[in-house]
């Protein structure tokens, strides 16, 4: 077996405290996974885990190794790039995270033209609303809202992207139109939540006159999926915070209406993220340029025409 894929086993099984997420990780079998980790072991004479029925500990000769091994595997990855620079022929496969929102109408559809562009390339795209972890889930990058507070990520701006709370005309109609942040709550106004396990979040930050403020929130209805809260407020069942671009088209037409427009939710922003040890790396750079390009145009495009004055949004 090679001993550089052995190393990289031994990181993710590190890294994800399990054999068999990180032989998915590497899609590979859990047997194969454990062969890597032993014969590693039998090629340094030490334990790097502790196993039992239930867990999966590093030693403290683990722990010491891993460390060496994270050296190994960016000196590997840049002494491939350095190839790939000096040939002009970038190769390998870039593992891509994007919500959901973001990825299937922005991404997705110009990953074909990458490939066609760069055919020696293959693309992973994993597609998800929750927060992703680039480096416990091994991603090459990812396009995602802010805010962005880890330090070992470079971020790269696409975009600036205005928010707006929204609702159906028939919703309106059956419930009223809420006037700010605090008709939402003191009129008990379903508000359709973005939620995903792990998430703690049951409060929008609204802009008031004072400044940022959050609302604590409630409805019937929640999902982990941003598309599905979009369907349940089209079909008139609740109040729901979403990116412009999102819901550009049911603006246009009437089908979703700005509501609590005294307190308009705060912009976000979108950026790519990349850990630093990637940044080097030319398959990378060249997938982000790409990407980043294509975002921004279809972004503007999306949103022609929609605003801040006529969303009655924050500038």
């Amino acid at each position: 077996m090679s001993y550089v894929a052995n190393i990289r086993m031994f990181v993710r099984v590190y890294e994800l405290g399990n054999m068999s997420a990180a032989a998915r990780d590497q899609r590979t079998s859990p047997a194969v996974a454990s062969a890597r980790i032993a014969e590693l072991e039998k090629h340094l004479g030490v334990r790097l885990f502790n196993r039992t029925t239930r867990q999966l500990q590093p030693t403290e000769n683990g722990r010491i190794f891993y460390e060496g091994a994270l050296a190994i595997l960016d000196a590997v990855e840049q002494a491939e790039a350095a190839v790939m620079n000096a040939t002009a022929s970038p190769r390998g496969t870039v593992f891509v995270a994007a919500p959901l929102g973001i990825g299937r109408r922005f991404i997705a559809p110009h990953v074909p033209a990458f490939k066609d562009a760069y055919p020696l390339i293959d693309i992973r795209l994993r597609l998800s609303d929750r927060r992703i972890d680039l480096t416990a889930e091994g991603l090459d990058l990812s396009v995602a809202f802010g805010p962005f507070e880890d330090s070992s990520l470079k971020v790269r701006a696409i975009a600036d992207c205005p928010r707006v709370l929204c609702a159906s005309p028939a919703y309106i109609a059956r419930r009223g139109m809420p006037a700010d942040g605090e008709a939402l709550v003191a009129q008990r106004h379903d508000c359709l939540n973005l939620r995903f396990p792990g998430a703690t979040e049951f409060r929008w930050t609204l802009m008031t006159p004072e400044g940022p403020r959050r609302f604590e929130i409630g409805g019937p209805f929640e999902s982990d999926d941003g598309d599905v809260l979009t369907g349940w407020a089209l079909d008139g069942r609740g109040i729901v915070l979403k990116p412009v671009f999102e819901i550009a088209e049911h603006l246009r037409a009437g089908r979703l209406v700005p509501v609590a427009t005294a307190t308009p939710p705060l912009p976000t922003s979108l950026a790519c993220l990349t850990p630093h040890r990637k940044l080097k790396d030319p398959k990378v750079a060249l997938f982000s340029d790409f990407m980043v390009a294509r975002c921004r145009a279809d972004l503007a495009a999306a949103t022609e025409g929609l605003d801040a004055a006529w969303l009655q949004l924050p500038r």
